[in-house]
């Protein structure tokens, strides 16, 4: 009879181990958590959120309007949006989750109460896909009403 033995080496079990530890990092986020670290955006407070966001973020808006792009920063992202929304939406995006399924990710759907500067009512929804690490939100697939977004800047031009 012959035996066939696996030998793993050392090297092969600490990278499962990391693989594993990397997974419950990402699953360690519950509904009370995410609805947490959301609770800012509802009045427009970007900064409470944002200290849950990683520096180094990969954040993708989906779209065709000014907002959308791949951006790989906080800042980034930030100067290409958030700053840009500020200009139009004197109360910020005003964002209250409508929905939330957390799983090994959040799935945040969102919806704006926002007024912008010229009484146009931003009535917009969302649906971002985040991914947490350690407790930190570092990739986001974003979704939004294109032709809102398109018709807010073209109601209210930035310079």
């Amino acid at each position: 009879m012959i035996r066939t033995v696996h030998v793993v080496a050392n090297e092969d079990i600490f990278n499962l181990a990391n693989k594993e530890r990397e997974r419950e990092d990402i699953m360690a986020i519950t509904a009370d958590y995410v609805r947490q670290v959301f609770k800012g955006l509802e009045s427009g407070d970007g900064a409470e959120f944002f200290a849950h966001v990683a520096d180094d973020v990969d954040w993708i808006v989906e779209g065709t309007h000014p907002l959308a792009g791949h951006y790989h920063s906080k800042a980034d992202f930030i100067a290409s949006t958030f700053a840009k929304l500020g200009k139009v939406l004197p109360k910020g995006a005003q964002l209250h989750i409508e929905h939330l399924l957390v799983d090994d990710q959040a799935v945040v759907e969102l919806h704006s109460l926002a007024t912008a500067k010229n009484g146009m009512r931003f009535d917009n929804r969302y649906c971002w896909v985040c991914i947490f690490e350690n407790n930190v939100i570092t990739r986001v697939r974003a979704y939004l009403d294109s032709a809102m977004v398109a018709r807010l800047f073209e109601e209210n031009p930035i310079a």
